[in-house]
């Protein structure tokens, strides 16, 4: 049997391995943000480009936006009351999340704008300071912050997260 080209994403029965391939995915629509300016710079404003400013603004107003949901909502609250070191993570990230979502409303008007985006001069910087911040965030979730999620806690905290997910995308669990 030949192996599939698309990696199967996780199921909600397993949220942190969610989250953790949403990741994966926020990184790559970073990698597509970065590479737009010069694609833009060689190519113009082509269907291409438009192309991946669609995808883009889709994934974060959406898709990125479930998964912060998915972590204060969910996933913060019950890590934080776990130990200090816990909180003082958690608090950083939630601070994190308030500067991503500032850098995103810096950076979406200029991908509201795509036919104007090789005149854009600011677009680079935005796009970059945007992708180095979740990077930077993305960094510290995987490696401190669900590291630790995944021994402490229990069966049922994940169901219960995992149901949780679902449902706010609209998947009945």
């Amino acid at each position: 049997m030949a192996e599939s080209l698309v990696p199967e994403l996780p199921d909600f029965d397993d949220p942190l391995a969610v989250l953790r391939a949403c990741h994966e995915r926020m990184l790559a629509q970073c990698d597509m943000l970065r590479k737009l300016p010069a694609h833009i710079a060689a190519n113009g404003v082509d269907g291409e480009a438009r192309s991946a400013v669609n995808r883009i603004v889709s994934y974060f107003s959406t898709s990125a936006a479930h998964h912060h949901q998915d972590e204060e909502q969910d996933l913060f609250p019950i890590l934080n009351h776990q130990s200090l070191k816990l909180a003082d993570i958690v608090y950083r990230l939630k601070q994190d999340h308030e500067k991503l979502d500032q850098l995103w409303q810096q950076l979406l008007p200029d991908l509201n704008e795509p036919g104007a985006l090789a005149e854009n001069t600011d677009f680079a910087g935005h796009a970059n300071a945007f992708c180095e911040a979740y990077a930077e965030h993305i960094n510290i979730e995987n490696k401190e912050l669900l590291n630790m999620a995944q021994h402490i806690l229990s069966h049922k905290q994940l169901q219960d997260i995992g149901r949780a997910m679902a449902r706010r995308r609209g998947l009945r669990r």
